[in-house]
């Protein structure tokens, strides 16, 4: 395992009264994989949101690399830079090319040369097998392709952890898997991850360390076979039984 990369110190927030994140603890090293799994409102996606400093937390504290993430401070935009996040709902621009997509903020926020931000865009896209739809708009990708060309415009901008947010939950099967097979790959090249995810099997298989959160609390974490297959808590046990069938065929 690397070196402490984030830390996060009782996490607190809060809409409307409501506390969705309740005394967050957790530390992630470079190189991991962290999966977080739990039920719907449980406070994962909240919890990404406060990493990257999309939301204004109320109480505890959040470093990257020993710098303070918070909301307001100057050296926000900076350490944004370093966070990628990929949302479920891909937020490409519909009047720019994937090219365009890509290149738009290391051109604009790290004033890199066009060349060198196309080049590496370029490389990006060949690697999740994309290169051909350079100069294609977002209305003419599948859902697969749109998540796709979403990872490589945040791996675009060397961040230092890459967070995911439900990136397949609104694809088709045949898609997830394209989606699924980017993100083993950056895995095994030692990218550092957070993921939250529904794909119990993808979870299993990808992550060094799963935590399980409900109610804005960390009910458990441990390693993916321990967690998957001898859950320690009675609540976890609960929400992976949900993912099981028994035959109703004889």
């Amino acid at each position: 395992m690397g070196e402490e990369l984030l830390k996060i110190e009782g996490l607190v927030k809060s809409y409307d009264g409501h506390t969705v994140l309740d005394g967050i603890d957790l530390t992630v090293h470079s190189g991991e994989v962290l999966v977080i799994i739990g039920p719907s409102g449980c406070g994962k996606s909240t919890l990404l949101r406060c990493i990257n400093g999309l939301e204004p937390i109320h109480g505890g504290k959040i470093t990257l690399s020993g710098e303070e993430i918070r909301n307001g401070s100057k050296n926000l935009p900076t350490l944004r830079q370093k966070i990628g996040m990929v949302f479920q709902s891909y937020e490409l621009f519909p009047h720019l090319t994937v090219l365009d997509n890509i290149t738009l903020a290391p051109l604009k926020v790290q004033k890199r040369t066009k060349a060198e931000a196309e080049e590496e865009a370029l490389k990006l896209l060949e690697r999740v097998g994309l290169k051909d739809k350079a100069k294609q708009y977002p209305r003419q990708l599948s859902g697969g392709q749109k998540q796709r060309v979403a990872i490589v415009r945040a791996l675009c901008m060397h961040p230092e952890v890459m967070l995911f947010d439900e990136v397949t939950a609104a694809l088709d099967p045949e898609m997830v898997r394209e989606v699924l097979d980017v993100m083993l790959d950056l895995a095994k090249q030692g990218r550092t991850m957070i993921i939250v995810t529904h794909e119990m099997q993808f979870a299993e298989a990808v992550a060094d360390r799963v935590i399980f959160i409900d109610k804005g609390n960390i009910i458990e974490e441990g390693k993916p076979k321990e967690f998957f297959n001898s859950p320690k808590t009675e609540r976890a046990a609960q929400f992976l039984n949900i993912f099981e069938f028994e035959s109703v065929k004889d």
